[in-house]
């Protein structure tokens, strides 16, 4: 079984895939963490890969796929495997179609953890830091006693520029699963939309029931 886990940024998928893999046995693919290893271990790819990762440049599809055929091939992944990350557009999903045809295999389904960006842009940009000694606080999830002070040492507390309001909500329009990649599975009769919002145990069982 191979799946792909879609959803915006904040909206937990790489906690839930850490869940799903764990209640499944599927294999967690991650393509941050699938670079990093390449680099790490200098192969061919990975010199590739970093070429545009020290630049700050989207490492091409071609690439990650012969990486992502690489990783499923091994002993690991034989029962299938979890995509997060991957595929971010429709080139991409059909690049991933064509290298699971090639096995005799498909991606089963798609799963998208909707959340509303309201929600997201309160998630992610209520982080705050401590000038004085770096503990971190949320304003709603875990706020300080005294507004703008540390409760541990006092200190001031500040906020990173890419955790604003303004600069989460443009980031998210960057980093949303696009449009047509959405209905790409929809159209595939693969997707599967869960609820996003539910507590974090809801969304995992949804998630499992959507894989049943």
């Amino acid at each position: 079984m191979y799946i792909v886990l879609l959803g915006p940024p904040g909206a937990g998928k790489g906690t839930q895939a850490q869940r799903i893999a764990a209640a499944t046995g599927l294999l967690h693919i991650s393509t941050g963490d699938m670079f990093r290893e390449h680099v790490k271990n200098n192969t061919e790819l990975g010199q590739l890969a970093n070429q545009y990762m020290s630049r700050g440049e989207l490492v091409p599809d071609e690439v990650t796929i012969k990486m992502l055929l690489e990783r499923i091939s091994r002993d690991d992944a034989k029962a299938g495997a979890m995509f997060d990350g991957f595929p971010r557009n429709v080139a991409q999903a059909r690049a991933l179609d064509e290298a699971l045809a090639a096995r005799g295999a498909r991606v089963d389904r798609a799963l998208l953890i909707s959340v509303p960006d309201e929600e997201l842009v309160a998630r992610l940009s209520g982080r705050w830091i401590c000038r004085n000694c770096g503990r971190l606080y949320h304003e709603r999830n875990d706020p300080p006693a005294a507004p703008g002070r540390c409760d541990a040492c006092g200190g001031e507390l500040y906020q990173r520029d890419d955790d604003r309001p303004e600069v989460v909500r443009s980031r998210l329009e960057k980093q949303k699963p696009p449009a047509d990649l959405i209905e790409h599975y929809r159209s595939a009769g693969v997707l599967r939309e869960i609820n996003g919002l539910q507590s974090l145990e809801a969304v995992t069982h949804d998630l499992l029931e959507a894989i049943k």
